[in-house]
């Protein structure tokens, strides 16, 4: 078993936790994505596993064993980071077999190992080539190669797709996965991109500012939200926020332009608390001359099969629209309404985002 668990782990610099009092744990065989903006704490507590860091408090454990005060070199975990860290003056092969010579493993078997992890990534024609002669892709997938030949007990991989242009992020990315489904091997893997994080994880865990703010698969993440950050960094563009106040009587919210209509549980969510804040994904709403809030158009944005209408509201909120590429385009400073579908607004505490009730 190769388990990863965070036990009230904290790392402080300079007095600020980067890392606050983090408990997670990633099961066996897990793909687990640690997301969140920079500076969020997710590359520190990856390097918490990996031993570079070392906790202030708690504790991290490997395979149950709790691994505060061994080597890096002994943690049986291997790193894939940002920058492909290859050795320039080595061969693709002899770049893969570098972990294996380090444990003195005979000749033979480093051959073997290393042909078999360069052939799973494709990468057999290129064993002599050295890595100046390589696509930023090939250097990637050799970077990836060597991790995999050591067989560890977990991988940890640091924003390692991050250099690479979009076609090759998105072969990369079907790479990765196809190979950690194939390998089985426990991976916590670190982004920014929540693209990434939603089409990679079998979880996700999102932070911000050391903290540890919600970790769901990610269809739950993205429907239930635990808090107005999650929402919000969640989604392409994220969830639209607006302030809101619960209209007495009403199972609806008055925001700024009009109001939008709650479902059963969001209006007795709503009833609860306040200041509200109410949120709905632009894929939710529409533009309607029977629409329940007035806005005006700011920007136009055609994204092939769909686009993006960025609107504005009385008090000046930017609010987002997506509609399907065949619908009428609204021109820019036009006066537009606009209406949520049923069931769709999400409730939140207008002081700390937490979620209380919704879709609905």
């Amino acid at each position: 078993m190769a388990e990863v668990a965070f036990r009230g782990a904290t790392k402080r610099f300079d007095g600020r936790a980067a890392v606050d009092h983090l408990d997670l744990d990633i099961a066996d065989g897990e793909l687990l994505v640690l997301l969140g903006p920079s500076g969020c704490g997710k590359t520190t507590a990856l390097r918490l596993v990996a031993g570079l860091e070392e906790p202030d408090e708690g504790a991290i454990s490997i395979g149950g064993q709790v691994v505060n005060d061994v080597e890096p070199k002994d943690r049986d975990v291997a790193m894939v980071f940002q920058s492909y860290a290859l050795y320039p003056h080595l061969s693709v092969e002899r770049n893969i077999e570098f972990p294996l010579r380090q444990r003195q493993v005979p000749a033979d078997e480093r051959r073997r190992r290393a042909r078999e992890a360069a052939g799973s990534l494709g990468l057999t024609d290129l064993l002599d080539r050295k890595p100046r002669q390589l696509s930023g892709g090939q250097r990637q997938r050799v970077a990836l190669a060597r991790a995999i030949v050591r067989q560890p007990k977990a991988f940890l991989m640091d924003e390692p797709l991050s250099n690479l242009d979009a076609a090759l992020r998105l072969q990369t990315r079907a790479d990765i996965v196809a190979l950690q489904a194939r390998l089985g091997t426990t991976t916590l893997y670190v982004t920014h991109d929540q693209v990434e994080a939603m089409t990679m994880g079998h979880r996700i865990a999102v932070m911000d500012m050391g903290v540890l703010q919600q970790v769901a698969a990610p269809s739950d993440l993205y429907d239930l939200p635990a808090n107005a950050f999650v929402a919000q960094f969640l989604g392409s563009p994220g969830m639209n926020l607006l302030p809101a106040v619960l209209e007495p009587g009403q199972p609806s919210a008055r925001v700024s332009g009009g109001h939008l209509p709650l479902g059963e549980g969001a209006a007795a969510a709503a009833a609860r608390a306040a200041p509200l804040v109410v949120g709905v994904r632009p894929e939710h709403l529409f533009l309607s001359p029977a629409g329940t809030l007035g806005a005006t158009v700011l920007l136009v944005e055609l994204l092939g099969a769909e686009v993006q209408v960025l609107c504005r509201l009385e008090d000046q909120t930017k609010l987002v629209v997506r509609q399907d590429a065949s619908a009428p385009r609204p021109a820019i400073g036009e006066g537009v309404r606009v209406a949520a579908s049923p069931g769709t607004v999400h409730v939140f505490t207008g002081e700390d985002g937490t979620r209380l009730g919704g879709p609905g």
